[in-house]
């Protein structure tokens, strides 16, 4: 009997939560939908072609980038030729076409090079298509390599991977989430549409040499790829290094959109009447607005906005409404007339269902509080390291209201710790909320939660609370709305330039916070990770340090932690690179390089036109050294501040760049350093105001104010004379 309560059960909470609810979100339940335009062949193999996409005539397909060609690949293993559909443009397969989100799946080709090579990638320039920021990353895998990513001389984006192991023993290494060893990942630029890709050897202190045979690509991310099938293979996704000498290709994904002007368009008007809402977009143009458009079908229809009343209408019709409230009531007057065995038995069953849902719901929460390192947090509570006496527990259901269902538009950034949206809770609180991609590793999260949970300073980003009991770790921030510094830097414009006063305050309020870690908290904290990216920027813009994913706290007997060497390339001090021992005269070497880019305005890592790695460190070190170092300021600062301010600043960012940690200063020194020359600043410009005043008052103290206007010119010559003036005006 109980069992088949269960299995009741079992069917009830089916129906409650149905099938659809598993199906991608681009395969739509209407099987009749129009996908392509009258005569035109919607399929091919298993890949359904919605227009504006086509194949064969003219007419199928808006313009010539949304050609798509129907190729028959040879399949040994099956015995016959199977049809696939390619993109004409690119010459590349297609996996599927999604009109709704503006995205088409690709395989994407893996590039093989060796050191110091450069292969040009795929060319979409011209086209209505941009690799896009939001699905996909850029990998690299070797030993001691630079991996980078590059446009027009220009890098855009890099990262290095380091070995500790022969690359071969390595072969069972998940490349889903590459964290620097083996293999390593960074997120894309926004509007990619070529690109280059080389590799840079990494000298480093290692029994393991550099690895010249390297593989580099760019991939959508597995947790994000939306649909992926083969008839005849499983999955495209590379799991190890190993396959990737099997493999050709990876998934990716390219953003779409309509053209303003399409050469032949074939198009219905943009409108926004009747089933149709269209809408302006920039997603292949920086420089616009408005590059392109989009169209969606309106609420009650599906189908294909792009064709000519390709939207049907779905909503229930008064027929089938009649026919329900039939039913109902037919099963109304059977449930009154049933005898009342059958009401205890619905009742038994309604109880048991609650209780059955309630367990299920438990377990859930159990498990994914397990699974996102709930147990470890617990005991780091019990220790006393985490303080959460104002750390608040946000359920799942506040936080996916406050960031729209965690929108696309909502990303504030996106990193290798996992991505960032912005929220407004019900209380109208702007806030931040950090989505972890933790990929079974929870300890950055469960890091990063009990470290700022310890910390209370006004230059360091705050904490406000946390959700456990989801799939993906939650971690909420209070919001900082002027971006980071690295950005504010290199797009800082007339109408509201970086002065020198702004940087000298933002460098003080840095180490001011870096002081606070090393010295003022309860435990010693080194950040690891100090860079302009990481410091944010206030309505005020002040600065706050952010990130502490990589942070890690010692004893405060303690001189040093040995740890596998994590950080950002250009920022990383040298000595913990090549020893593995992390001190606090790390963070001040990558806080001397976030002050060169104060006074610089440059990049900390920039290429030649030979697509060699420059360091900015290494270049200020040696303008120092060959007394040019005026060659390198930012003019701005040259024109706005004294020169010995500059030289001070300077020299005090070339003690934080000493190769050895132990002739670098303590941030509590540089600390000091800047506040000083603050107020000597602030010394000198009340200076030069207060010898404006001495010389107005002497101005008007040479005559007397005892002249009468009826006197002669004789008399008045007699009573003029000089006032004294006090010596302290």
């Amino acid at each position: 009997m109980v069992l088949k309560r269960v299995y009741m059960v079992i069917l009830l909470i089916w129906c409650i939560y149905p099938l659809e609810s598993v199906i991608p979100p681009h395969r739509y339940r209407n099987q009749n939908q129009t996908i392509a335009r009258h005569g035109c062949n919607p399929k091919c193999g298993n890949v359904s072609v919605f227009f504006p996409f086509g194949m064969d005539d003219p007419k199928c397909y808006a313009s010539k980038p949304f050609e798509i060609e129907c190729r028959h690949n040879n399949n040994t293993s099956q015995g016959h030729r199977k049809p696939v559909p390619y993109l004409k443009y690119i010459s590349l397969e297609v996996m599927y076409i999604d009109i709704q989100d503006g995205t088409v799946g690709i395989k994407n080709p893996i590039f093989h090079l060796g050191c110091g090579k450069t292969i040009t990638g795929i060319n979409l320039e011209g086209s209505p298509f941009v690799y896009s920021q939001n699905y996909n990353s850029f990998v690299g895998v070797g030993c001691q390599n630079a991996a980078i990513l590059s446009s027009n001389d220009t890098i855009l984006t890099a990262c290095v991977s380091m070995c500790y192991d022969d690359l071969e023993k390595g072969n069972d290494i998940d490349i889903s989430s590459c964290r620097g060893s083996y293999c390593c990942e960074t997120s894309l630029p926004p509007y990619l549409s070529a690109y280059n890709i080389s590799t840079e050897t990494v000298e480093v202190k290692s029994n393991i040499k550099a690895e010249c045979s390297n593989y580099l690509l760019i991939r959508a991310e597995y947790s994000n790829f939306k649909y992926v099938y083969d008839e005849y293979n499983s999955s495209y996704w590379v799991p190890i290094l190993g396959d990737l000498k099997k493999q050709k290709d990876v998934p990716a994904v390219l953003e779409w959109e309509i053209p303003i002007h399409t050469p032949n368009n074939s198009f219905p008007e943009f409108r926004t009447d009747g089933s149709y809402n269209c809408s302006y977009t920039n997603v292949t143009s920086s420089l616009y607005s408005q590059s392109g458009w989009r169209c969606s079908c309106r609420d009650g229809f599906e189908g294909n906005p792009y064709i000519q009343e390709g939207c049907k209408f779905v909503a229930t019709g008064d027929s089938e409404l009649r026919d329900k409230r039939k039913t109902r009531e037919k099963w109304a007057i059977i449930g009154v007339s049933s005898s009342l065995g059958t009401i205890i038995l619905l009742l038994g069953l309604w109880w048991l269902n609650k209780v059955v849902r309630k367990n299920i719901e438990k377990k859930r929460k159990e498990k994914f509080f397990k699974q996102n390192g709930g147990l470890l947090l617990k005991q780091r509570l019990s220790s006393g390291e985490a303080n959460v006496d104002k750390i608040k527990l946000f359920t799942l259901k506040d936080l996916d209201k406050a960031t729209d269902h965690f929108n696309i538009n909502r990303v504030l950034g996106k990193g290798g710790q996992g991505t960032v949206y912005k929220g407004m809770l019900v209380d109208g609180n702007i806030v931040a909320v950090k989505k972890f991609k933790v990929n079974g590793n929870v300890e950055e999260f469960i890091n990063e939660f009990v470290i700022l949970s310890q910390i209370n300073h006004r230059n360091v980003v705050k904490l406000l609370g946390c959700c456990l009991e989801t799939e993906i770790p939650l971690l909420v921030y209070e919001f900082i709305p002027n971006g980071n510094l690295y950005e504010y830097l290199l797009g800082q414009n007339d109408d509201l330039p970086m002065t020198w006063d702004m940087r000298l305050r933002i460098a003080t309020e840095v180490a001011g916070a870096l002081f606070y870690l090393h010295s003022a908290a309860s435990q010693p904290i080194y950040h690891r990770d100090i860079k302009s990216r990481n410091i944010l920027l206030d309505g005020k813009y002040k600065a706050k340090v952010a990130d502490f994913g990589a942070s890690r706290m010692v004893s405060i007997e303690a001189t040093h932690l040995t740890t596998a060497v994590q950080g950002t390339f250009g920022y990383m001090d040298p000595e913990y690179f090549h020893t593995s021992q992390l001190t606090d005269k790390s963070d001040v070497y990558s806080f001397g390089v976030v002050l060169i880019e104060l006074l610089t305005g440059k990049e900390p890592i920039s290429s030649a036109k030979q697509q060699e790695l420059r360091s900015l460190a290494s270049y200020f070190l040696l303008c120092m050294e060959e007394n040019r170092l005026f060659d390198i300021i930012d003019e701005r600062i040259v024109k706005e501040a004294e020169k010995e301010h500059i030289v001070v600043v300077a020299n005090l960012a070339r003690r934080c760049l000493e190769l050895k940690g132990k002739r670098r200063p303590t941030m509590k020194e540089v600390t000091s350093e800047l506040e000083s020359i603050q107020k000597s600043r602030k010394q000198s410009a009340s200076q030069e105001q207060h010898d404006a005043g001495i010389d107005e008052c002497q101005f008007w103290s040479v005559i007397s104010p005892t002249s009468n206007l009826g006197e002669t010119s004789d008399s008045k010559a007699s009573t003029l004379e000089i006032m004294p003036t006090h010596p302290n005006h």
